[in-house]
């Protein structure tokens, strides 16, 4: 069974506060997660190592987005997203 099957996955949009390496300007980006939560049951044709492996499973957070392009219209660089995980864990 897959990882996958454990959980549910959506598309979220998330603002983040970034520093453009080139013009030094800070602005707010939108960032896209894929915010995957645990399911409440397990799959039913789940066996022994499928039931250990979704219990110490929990919901996380995976950011899509690697670069965006700076929003100063004299720069429009894009530059790599630093400073912010790549993996979230949810509470």
């Amino acid at each position: 069974m897959e990882e996958r099957e454990f959980f549910n996955e959506k598309p979220e949009t998330k603002p983040a506060r970034l520093n453009c390496p080139y013009c030094r300007t800070v602005e707010e980006y939108s960032l896209t997660w894929i915010v995957r939560t645990k399911k409440p049951n397990l799959p039913p044709r789940a066996d022994a190592d499928d039931r250990a492996r979704f219990q110490k499973a929990r919901s996380y957070m995976v950011r899509r987005d690697d670069k965006v392009a700076c929003k100063n219209p004299r720069c429009r660089k894009s530059f790599d997203i630093s400073g912010i995980q790549s993996v979230v864990f949810l509470p």
